[in-house]
């Protein structure tokens, strides 16, 4: 076998203890998460010292920016499913030109969407009860944002491609290393250094795009020259075709899935918009640690899927329903190790994001109330991985649908007008109850449909 063909080969997950198969491949996750999310923190942090408006600015932004982000996390979904089972079967040749077909999709349909969002600007942050003396301070971060959003589509999906291979170590590394860079370059762009001017909140959309635009040159390298995961070229028109229609046919109701999350959140942050921007503020602050405290179930959600892929594959479902329960007993266990942590450290974080008294306060009472809904949520996301996993996008949809605009956004609302926004927060903890008991009920349900019928499922 030539080395061409070593360095594809796949990392078996068909075999061996559960457990340590998802703590091998989970602790670097962890590890290279904490970096990656802490782009938006590292960002909300620095802003967080220019004032109330430049933070409350900077939270408008997040469930547009999720909402490009999804399209990426949405492909990556598609091309994990494909290529995992492509690599466990021995299909290599297959997977390179799927893998480059994948990085090709993200980086065209990204580009489109960053085009449209960069011209909708105005409407866009509009709807969501933006105010006018904001838009000044959006405007300066999302023109940046936007541009920096095609650089990162190509280190996730790539890493999307290292995961579904069985590397999670290579993955760890470029988000660290990009999260690194991000933390370094804020205050440079943000306060001013020597020659380099304040730029305020544009700086830290500026210290976002030089760091993806670094990962996106090193990812292409390391799949295509390195590993030789990819072909090393574009493909043609009819050789893209062929290999981007079966990730499309997953990526696509995946993408819909997470872009539903920020469609919801910023219906939430109109609502949230109605307490004034002090609360704006500190329900951006609040959404910006969720991504630290959930990061557990985060990276979870990245290596549970090639788990749960390959032994699909291979029809072994006992294996299936036991990493499926293992990683719901530890992340509701862990969640609520994380909430006390939150709720004893509930003050000093409040008070480290905020300077205004008022901000503080309503941080300190989303970190008391939320968090202990984060296990719930965790069941949640997992599930929908997991669904993505066997090839069921569609069934993963619909439960995004119902989780978000059945449960979250109607409970949140309803709460909030009777309770205030503490009636909120509490709507948001039982919204996520109700949404973890129908997605295990579900996914039972679908497991046992496998069982039955072990043919590959697509909708």
């Amino acid at each position: 076998m030539t080395d061409s063909k070593k360095n594809v080969r796949a990392t078996s997950l068909t075999e061996g203890d559960v457990g340590t198969i998802l703590k091998r491949m989970t602790i670097p996750m962890i590890l290279g998460m904490i970096m990656m999310m802490s782009f938006g923190l590292v960002d909300t942090f620095f802003v967080s010292l220019l004032g109330t408006e430049p933070l409350a600015a900077i939270s408008f932004t997040f469930p547009v920016t999720f909402t490009v982000i999804s399209l990426n996390i949405g492909l990556g979904i598609g091309t994990s499913a494909i290529i995992g089972k492509l690599q466990g079967s021995g299909n290599l040749e297959e997977s390179r030109e799927y893998a480059t077909s994948s990085l090709m999709l993200s980086f065209s349909l990204v580009g489109g969407l960053a085009v449209i969002g960069y011209l909708t600007i105005d409407p866009i942050f509009a709807l969501l009860n933006a105010d006018a003396s904001l838009m000044p301070l959006i405007h300066d971060y999302m023109t940046l944002w936007y541009l920096s959003s095609v650089f990162l589509a190509l280190p996730m999906v790539g890493n999307s491609v290292l995961r579904a291979s069985g590397d999670t170590r290579t993955p760890s590394i470029l988000m660290a290393v990009g999260g690194g860079l991000n933390a370094a370059l804020d205050p440079i762009f943000i306060f001013g250094v020597g020659p380099i001017p304040a730029m305020g909140i544009e700086g830290a959309a500026l210290a976002t795009l030089l760091a993806w635009i670094v990962g996106a040159v090193w990812i292409i390298w390391y799949m295509a020259v390195r590993k030789q995961l990819m072909v090393p070229r574009l493909l043609t028109f009819s050789e893209l075709k062929k290999s981007a229609l079966p990730v499309l046919r997953i990526g696509l109701p995946a993408a819909g899935a997470n872009m539903l999350t920020p469609i919801a959140g910023g219906v939430m942050t109109a609502v949230v918009a109605n307490y004034g921007a002090e609360a704006v503020a500190a329900w951006g602050v609040g959404n910006r640690l969720e991504s630290i405290a959930s990061i557990v179930i985060l990276a979870l959600s990245m290596t549970l899927p090639p788990i749960i892929s390959q032994n699909v594959g291979a029809s072994l479902y006992d294996r299936v329903e036991a990493s499926y329960r293992l990683t719901l007993k530890f992340v509701v266990f862990w969640q609520l190790l994380v909430f006390a942590i939150l709720w004893l450290l509930s003050d000093w974080i409040a008070t480290s994001f905020a300077e205004e008294a008022e901000v503080a306060s309503l941080i300190h009472l989303f970190l008391m109330i939320v968090p202990l809904g984060y296990g719930f949520q965790g069941i949640i996301i997992l599930t929908n991985s997991s669904l993505n996993a066997m090839h069921r996008p569609m069934a993963a949809l619909v439960l995004s649908f119902i989780r978000l605009f059945i449960f979250y956004v109607p409970v949140s609302y309803a709460a909030s007008l009777f309770f205030g926004l503490k009636g909120l927060f509490w709507g948001v903890v039982a919204a996520n109850l109700c949404m973890a008991t129908v997605s295990y009920i579900y996914f039972n349900r679908a497991l046992s449909e496998h069982r039955q019928e072990p043919g590959e499922q697509t909708a």
